[in-house]
């Protein structure tokens, strides 16, 4: 080890120590100075590596500390944050090309910001666009949207700033780059063999190795389960960030989250991981002047993704029966003041791609009870239909364990399922469990409850594609766990991203949403809104709406007296 290395580990120790000492405090005492920020949140991600498995904590920190090429605004608009001018065709940085079997593809030109720096004052560079293509291409490495780099065909480099994407198809979202970059300086050690890379990534191994970070906040300390410590990156350059300390304290049970935040023990809860709408208005009645309330709608799809391997849930007349069976508007207007609306397929009200053709599953109960018979559940014993050969129509329902919401939901759809002969049987996992493992391997056998966000107009590739499906063999990448495999939403995916014209898009969009509706593969719960309890004195939090979270634009955080 140099005498350099060493002073860094010995620096590295000293940053430690001292974030240990200040946490210690933090947790044992109100957070009441000003330059500190305690925030609590419900999950805690199983990995931070940007790119493996996608969890709702994970994107939460790393959107502090990263910045993506482009992403979507608080108002909806793709813009720039990495890079310095968004390309268009328009302004010549994108343009049409032939590929080499005759398609039309694209090259897509972006110069990132000439100061950004690793937190190790490694400057970042076209080298790390190079390697990041290299590592999500590999089906090895365990990347969860690998489509998108299989996509690019290569990338040129320009300068050390500068570089081009050649894509093998244009597509109306050809310059929306959103996902992060990775140190080539750090992390092309670990991913000298491939198949192991997800186990050896720095970002678990040393996830508070500056040289991982370049965004406003740096990680410099990682309880795993419990907190995360954030502290300016000296590297950074953009507005410099208002705290010189962000501690994101993680809370699965939400009524202990509650009681943390009446305690002073954190300050804020994130709305995107935090209360539910029942908890929160219930909470605003009884503590209308202590803190400000935002109720947030957005492109948020709580739903039941269903284990189409399974042969009772491959029959698509049962999973129509589960879906007459649920009176989800009773379920919405009880437990959340109706502020959620039912969702009849994956693309929300919102959305300028909505269409609202598409079947309903109205509550009927009659109509669930003969679509089991049909499919040959009509033997009822003790309350629970069986078939012919004597099985039990018997399906296990998961979530993430402690989130008091979901497991109400939990306990209605059980009760109400309950009433046509069907046995749900409720089987919970920590958040780090079920994203981490059960979901990304696809080991659940019956239903899984939880939430995607999207962008606005996302096409969901990576959840609806036949090749998205998670296996061994491709080192489980995908998001398809349901293992939905269809001929035409494969090609409606395909031609919607090859239509450049918006309004040619929109019956495209209402095939998609009509087919998903019949399928089934997933059954649509509610779009969620986001309750956002903030402290008298926190300024400058913009909740989005839908899939980039609010700590993306952390830097704009202030406190006030």
């Amino acid at each position: 080890m140099t005498y350099g290395h060493l002073l860094n580990r010995i620096s590295q120790f000293m940053t430690g120590l001292a974030v240990a000492i200040g946490i210690a405090m933090a947790l044992t005492y109100p957070a009441a100075a000003k330059d500190r920020l305690v925030i609590g949140m419900t999950q805690f991600p199983s990995t931070l590596h940007p790119h493996i498995n996608s969890m709702l904590a994970k994107s939460y920190i790393l959107n502090a500390t990263m910045r993506p090429l482009t992403v979507y605004d608080q108002d909806w608009e793709l813009t720039c944050l990495l890079c310095t001018t968004l390309p268009t065709i328009e302004n010549g940085l994108a343009v049409r090309g032939t590929t080499d079997n005759g398609e039309e593809g694209v090259a897509v030109t972006y110069s990132i910001h000439p100061d950004a720096t690793w937190g190790d004052g490694t400057p970042v560079t076209s080298a790390d666009a190079v390697f990041t293509w290299q590592v999500g291409r590999d089906e090895r490495s365990g990347f969860a949207g690998i489509e998108g780099f299989r996509r690019v065909l290569s990338v040129e480099v320009i300068d050390e700033k500068t570089f081009t994407y050649h894509v093998d198809r244009l597509t109306y979202q050809y310059n929306a780059a959103g996902g992060f970059l990775l140190p080539a300086h750090l992390e092309a050690t670990p991913f000298e063999d491939p198949a192991e890379y997800r186990h050896r990534t720095l970002y678990d191994t040393d996830p508070t190795n500056p040289g991982l970070y370049f965004g406003p906040y740096k990680v410099v300390a990682v309880e795993s389960g419990s907190y995360v410590v954030l502290m300016p990156n000296p590297t950074w350059y953009g507005p410099k960030p208002a705290f010189v300390e962000v501690i994101i304290r993680v809370i699965e049970n939400t009524a202990a989250l509650e009681a943390n935040l009446l305690s002073g023990e954190i300050d804020y809860v994130a709305g995107e991981l935090g209360f539910n709408i029942e908890q929160a208005m219930s909470f605003e009645r009884r503590n209308p002047e202590d803190f400000t309330y935002l109720y947030k709608p957005g492109l948020i799809y709580e739903h039941l993704d269903v284990q189409l391997d399974n042969p009772t849930l491959a029959d698509n007349r049962v999973r129509q029966a589960l879906l007459y069976a649920l009176d989800r508007e009773q379920l919405t207007s009880q437990l959340f003041g109706g502020h959620q609306p039912v969702a009849h397929s994956n693309v929300n009200p919102l959305d300028r791609v909505f269409t609202v053709e598409v079947p309903i599953y109205g509550h009927d109960p009659d109509k669930a009870a003969a679509l089991l018979d049909e499919a040959g559940w009509s033997d009822m014993r003790d309350g629970v239909r069986h078939n012919a050969a004597g099985e039990k129509l018997s399906i296990s329902l998961m979530t993430t364990a402690g989130n008091k919401s979901r497991e109400l939901v939990q306990q209605v759809l059980q009760s109400q399922w309950s009433k046509v002969g069907i046995e749900a049987v409720i089987r919970n996992e920590p958040a780090r469990v079920f994203f981490g493992e059960t979901m990304t391997k696809r080991t659940y056998d019956g239903l899984a409850m939880y939430a995607w966000l999207s962008a606005p107009e996302a096409v969901p590739l990576s959840t609806l594609k036949s090749d998205q499906i998670p296996t061994e063999e491709n080192g489980w990448s995908g998001q398809n766990f349901p293992g939905y495999r269809s001929e035409r939403m494969d090609q409606l995916i395909d031609m919607i991203e090859r239509e450049l014209d918006p309004l040619a898009r929109m019956p495209l969009w209402a095939e998609l949403q009509t087919l998903y509706a019949t399928d089934l593969p997933v059954l649509p719960l509610f779009f969620r809104a986001e309750p956002y309890v903030f402290p008298k004195w926190l300024r400058g939090v913009r909740p989005t709406g839908h899939l980039v979270t609010t700590t993306m634009w952390i830097e704009e955080w202030r406190s006030v007296d």
